[in-house]
């Protein structure tokens, strides 16, 4: 398989996660609703056949590395939000894992989109679930500036193709069109298990997924300890959870004792700009602010400003190059 020699020169990254910033404490209450758990499921591949992501991620937490996870596939001028050619440069320049938006289409597409609506990252008008796919394959991508590109709306089946060709990691933040079960079984149809993690937005999500998917790695809120107990007596493999805490406030001695208990801790600078963490944290053009995050033993920051963060130095670089040379090696073989 073909990987980005130039990622070796880049920070290594990973997500969560475009709706991230709307993600609240979880509900524990929602793991008594089953409404989300009630789809047939096919069998499973063997859980222990899929080592290769969890194996990343023990090494960068074992280790003190950073995984940075590029918010939306990591937008640029030039490159939308969202498509096969973003993601390309950002692997090359600056992320190892990009969060991704899968909607639906009306006849049951799967594809790279995070709104509702087909107005402000394309040249079409409507929404996503009143569009066939032929008629969202012929439109073109709009970066975050307004200028339309060449760039075509990707199927969820091309990106999963992508990550498994370069070695990299989609993190998939499902939308209201679409399903867990839909994902999941276009993730197995690409081999694509070790090249992806699951977003979940609450107990009855996580569940669900541990459900449909016991070899897949996830993302969960994870409150304390009797929530994460919680979370792993409803089917959660500790190996595979990976515990999403927030937007707003780092939380570095619940990033320690997780670990402590060989969960690896996720938290986010991304949100509405100007006020998000990734705008307070550059204003002085220091990087300081994420130096603490790295040292308070997180082990995958999701950020708007994968670029910038790529060339970081100090303790922020030295825990990227931990992840890359330490941890990554093992992964891309």
């Amino acid at each position: 398989m073909k990987f980005h020699k130039s990622l070796f020169l880049s920070a290594i990254s990973t997500v969560l996660l475009a709706a991230c910033e709307q993600a609240g404490a979880p509900d524990t209450a929602g793991m008594a609703n089953t409404s989300l758990d009630t789809v047939a499921t096919s069998p499973a591949p063997d859980p222990q056949a899929h080592k290769r992501l969890p194996a990343l991620f023990d090494c960068v937490r074992e280790e003190g590395g950073l995984l940075l996870a590029a918010h939306r596939g990591g937008p640029a001028p030039g490159y939308p939000e969202n498509a096969i050619q973003t993601l390309d440069h950002a692997l090359a320049n600056a992320a190892f894992i990009m969060e991704v938006d899968v909607a639906e289409s009306r006849d049951g597409t799967l594809f790279l989109m995070h709104d509702r609506t087909l107005g402000r990252t394309t040249t079409g008008s409507g929404a996503v679930a009143d569009t066939d796919w032929q008629e969202i394959a012929a439109l073109n991508l709009v970066d975050d500036e307004g200028t339309v590109t060449d760039f075509p709306v990707p199927t969820l089946a091309a990106a999963l193709g992508w990550a498994v060709d370069n070695n990299a990691i989609l993190e998939l933040d499902r939308k209201e069109t679409t399903s867990f079960r839909n994902i999941i079984a276009a993730v197995r149809e690409a081999g694509a298990e070790s090249n992806v993690i699951l977003i979940t937005y609450n107990d009855a999500e996580a569940a669900q997924v541990a459900r449909l998917a016991p070899e897949m790695m996830m993302t969960a809120g994870i409150r304390d300890n009797k929530h994460r107990a919680a979370l792993i007596e409803s089917g959660a493999d500790p190996d595979r959870l990976i515990a999403w805490t927030g937007t707003s406030s780092p939380l570095p001695g619940q990033w320690q004792a997780l670990a402590r208990k060989g969960i690896e801790s996720a938290f986010g600078t991304l949100g509405r700009p100007g006020e998000r963490l990734d705008d307070q944290y550059w204003a002085d053009g220091d990087p300081s602010e994420y130096d603490r995050l790295s040292e308070g033993g997180l082990t995958m920051l999701a950020t708007d400003t994968p670029y910038r963060l790529a060339r970081a130095d100090g303790n922020i670089g030295t825990a990227q190059d931990i992840a890359r040379k330490e941890c990554m090696r093992d992964f891309m073989k």
